[in-house]
């Protein structure tokens, strides 16, 4: 394994949330890669993945929430779905600036939010969306494997409209959880995320999930696995 795969993602207390929004979003020049403020945000190779999690935000058609924006994999396949509105949530100023020049050019109406989603979603009515999509990137040590829980808990259920479907990825935890504590990644969803789930107010008999075979590229830092796990979680 190459030295870089070796390197921690982040380092004990570390805290990128001071610095995160203004931070340059490095998309490099073939556009395969992004990073900011050093650290592997998304790569090229989560395609199939992302289209994955964008079908499934988009299955009911209507109005779509995406949180983060990434590369626009996920937003540009939800695009191509039956859906008449895409809210998107995004926090950093390089990334929404490509969001603001993409939106122009989509099919369906785009919403862009600008901020934290800790400051945006809580402005958004109840039952207003058909599908979310939660893939943001951890922005400290204390959040890396827990942030996805703040905005279940806190915001998914309630914004979701009775029907609704949810759908999330924290990769670079479970990049983490898999090469340390698991090594069936059913389990590992079961047992570190349905919790949360059915906190936030889900039934189990509505909590699904779909895995896919997808081998990363061996210098990826965040994930080495070669499966991905799809949640799909219905609000009734």
């Amino acid at each position: 394994m190459s030295a870089p795969a070796a390197t921690p993602i982040f380092t004990p207390g570390e805290n990128c949330s001071p610095a995160w929004l203004a931070a340059p979003a490095a998309y490099d020049a073939s556009d395969t890669h992004l990073q900011i403020l050093g650290k592997p945000v998304m790569e090229r190779w989560e395609t199939p993945y992302m289209h994955a999690l964008a079908a499934a935000a988009a299955s009911k058609g209507g109005r779509v929430l995406e949180v983060g924006f990434g590369m626009a994999i996920a937003a540009t396949k939800v695009q191509e779905a039956a859906i008449d509105e895409h809210w998107i949530i995004e926090c950093n100023e390089g990334v929404f600036q490509r969001l603001q020049d993409w939106a122009q050019w989509q099919q369906h109406k785009v919403v862009p939010l600008k901020g934290l989603w800790e400051e945006v979603a809580p402005t958004l009515p109840d039952g207003h969306f058909d599908g979310i999509l939660y893939d943001t990137y951890p922005l400290s040590e204390e959040t890396w494997h827990t942030h996805q829980f703040n905005f279940i808990r806190g915001q998914a259920f309630r914004l979701l409209k009775p029907g609704g479907v949810l759908t999330y990825c924290n990769l670079t935890s479970w990049g983490e959880l898999m090469k340390s504590k698991y090594e069936d990644i059913n389990i590992m969803f079961e047992e570190t995320q349905v919790p949360a789930l059915l906190e936030a107010g889900f039934q189990r008999e509505n909590i699904h999930t779909e895995v896919m075979e997808l081998v990363p590229p061996a210098d990826c830092r965040y994930y080495a696995f070669p499966q991905v796990i799809t949640p799909l979680v219905t609000k009734h």
